[in-house]
């Protein structure tokens, strides 16, 4: 199977700390593949680089097989790449339309948005409460509403919603469950594996065990600025995961395909 998403000996320095260190990087369709690695290990740095954020120094992307360079996230997001940070990137003052929209308003039809600018509020909010429905987040009763005045689950759910609607290939999600409560991380898991279902595929960057092997259909584990192993969740225990990202325990000799 070819992989979505690819990234072949990516290499990125940063003065003397090199922070990735001629790194590999599958992504296949239809799949939540976790990324994990201890604090200083480059995942950050291997997201950014697939995502627009970072160029890197040295190496190839490619996506659907063809090589990509990406200059930006918004470059990245032209490509179908949406990717979901930990501080959620959005505007707490407009509303959850307006944030959905942000960078891609629509616009009137005819001279009232071609001349005058107007945009089209009315089918704004419709596809935002489209979207919303569509991954149960029946909660959010007013689509006008400010971002600000929602719980922080909504809020990762606005934004989960949000890379869902335009992510048409690759979604990216950075920690998406790190300040949320037992509850509210329970309903964004349950959105990960909706969006799966659709046949989206998730690169999901969590710290949370727990959460990584109940979703995760591979690990990717970073360690020294490099991929150190693919394991999957049904063949290794959580203690064995955390053994080989701290160097505690000889990893496999061999990623594990999908």
């Amino acid at each position: 199977m070819q992989p979505i998403l690819q990234g072949r000996n990516l290499v990125k320095r940063y003065g003397r700390v090199i922070a990735l260190d001629h790194c590999d990087f599958e992504l296949f369709p239809g799949e939540i593949l976790a990324v994990i690695g201890d604090n200083g290990a480059g995942k950050s740095t291997l997201i950014k680089a697939v995502s627009g954020a970072v160029i890197p120094d040295e190496g190839e992307i490619f996506l659907d097989g063809q090589r990509v360079n990406f200059t930006s996230p918004i470059h990245a997001r032209d490509h179908g790449i949406e990717t979901v940070y930990q501080q959620l990137a959005m505007s707490p003052a407009l509303s959850i339309a307006d944030n959905m929209f942000m960078g891609r308003e629509l616009r009137k039809p005819g001279i009232m948005g071609q001349v005058f600018r107007q945009l089209d509020r009315a089918a704004m909010e419709k596809f935002a409460r489209e979207k919303l429905n569509e991954l149960g987040l029946m909660t959010i009763q007013n689509i006008r509403q400010a971002v600000e005045t929602l719980s922080g689950g909504q809020r990762q759910g606005v934004a989960v919603a949000r890379a869902a609607a335009f992510g048409s290939k690759v979604i990216i999600l950075d920690e998406p469950t790190a300040a949320l409560g037992v509850k509210e991380s329970r309903r964004v898991l349950e959105l990960i594996l909706d969006v799966r279902s659709r046949g989206i595929p998730i690169i999901l960057i969590s710290h949370n065990m727990p959460h990584v092997f109940e979703v995760a259909d591979r690990i990717h584990i970073h360690r020294l600025g490099k991929r150190l192993c693919v394991i999957k969740p049904a063949d290794y225990t959580m203690s064995d995961a955390v053994a080989f990202m701290t160097g505690a325990k000889e990893p496999p000799a061999e990623p594990i395909a999908a």
